[in-house]
């Protein structure tokens, strides 16, 4: 059993677990939410007596000792599911994410996930995520959507991660192809609600997301209810009567470029769920790969973040997997 000793600050608040998150040193790595557990569990003392309450007041100059033990396992299985590893360090792993691969156990998958498999890969070097060993999952792609992802080994590292995510400055693009090319002359196009013409080219799409009114595993576009939604996108390449798109995320919502861009009537290739019964002109050249292919054609090309403990930028970029390059070979004739 490990322990934590500090004195609380000036001028504390007036709550103990917020001058805790305050005060607590920032390399014992706990959240706020790590914390409301341990003095709940009577691992905090202050001033030698413990404190189980949250809300009890806590004075200038207080010294407080948080008894922090190991990780407790956790109920997640450990699978030898091979990773395509970019980038690990002892507090993060990036990796880019098969298509097909779900990111974290749920009903329907309760095994064979990105998450089965890094707690298989990193094994002892996950030093905890709220108390259990297990990697911190800080934002996630679909199932059928591949590319890079970023995971937390540690409590700090997912602290600083989930923050720049929140803050929207994480850098995300992706790679998309769509039905039809998006012509910022397009009157269609401009009349869109929601939809801007930015200079360069880029298409912007602002509006609320939340959840279909009728079909609850869908997520819907709207102006008065959802959460707030932005995506911008750039033709990368005219295909035809397709286009390969540059598509970047100021949020980062569910689904968020394939309602989008369908919004736009730019459906993605292959997406079973938001791109509708549209198809490619039988006489195009890709008109049956496109019509087979079987996924999204989406992939998260780019990621880039400020390392949450040495605070190093970095940035990775995944190349195109062979079925979205194939694709293209074929939609290109």
């Amino acid at each position: 059993m490990d322990s934590v000793s500090f004195r609380i600050g000036p001028s504390p608040p007036g709550r103990l677990d917020k001058a805790l998150a305050r005060d607590v040193p920032e390399a014992a790595a706990l959240s706020r939410s790590r914390l409301a557990r341990l003095i709940a569990d009577g691992a905090v003392r202050v001033d030698g007596a413990v404190v189980t309450d949250g809300k009890a007041a806590v004075e200038e100059g207080a010294e407080v000792t948080v008894a922090v033990g190991p990780p407790e396992e956790t109920h997640l299985s450990a699978q030898a599911i091979a990773l395509d590893v970019v980038y690990e360090d002892a507090d993060l792993i990036v990796v880019n994410k098969p298509a097909g691969m779900v990111v974290h156990p749920a009903p329907g998958s309760p095994d064979g996930t990105l998450v089965n498999a890094l707690m298989h890969h990193c094994g002892d070097s996950l030093s905890g995520i709220g108390g259990e060993r297990r990697p911190g999952i800080v934002h996630r792609i679909d199932k059928d959507t591949s590319g890079l992802l970023v995971a937390a080994k540690s409590d700090r590292a997912h602290h600083g991660l989930a923050d720049q995510f929140a803050a929207h400055c994480v850098e995300r693009h992706y790679a998309a192809i769509c039905h039809g090319v998006p012509e910022v002359g397009d009157p269609r196009l401009r009349g869109v609600r929601g939809v801007s013409v930015e200079p360069g080219g880029i298409v912007k799409v602002q509006s609320l997301l939340g959840r279909h009114r009728t079909d609850r595993q869908r997520q819907a576009v709207s102006f008065d209810q959802g959460r707030h939604a932005v995506t911008r996108a750039q033709v990368v390449e005219d295909l035809g009567a397709a286009a390969l798109l540059d598509c970047w995320l100021e949020t980062g919502r569910t689904h968020q470029i394939r309602v989008h861009l369908a919004h736009a009537g730019h459906g993605l290739i292959g997406d079973p769920v938001y791109g509708g019964r549209r198809r490619l002109p039988a006489a195009h050249p890709g008109a049956a790969e496109a019509e087979a292919f079987p996924r999204q054609a989406l992939h998260a090309a780019t990621l880039g973040f400020d390392h949450p403990v040495t605070a190093e930028a970095l940035r990775f970029e995944a190349p195109l997997p062979e079925d979205l390059r194939a694709l293209i070979a074929a939609l290109r004739g």
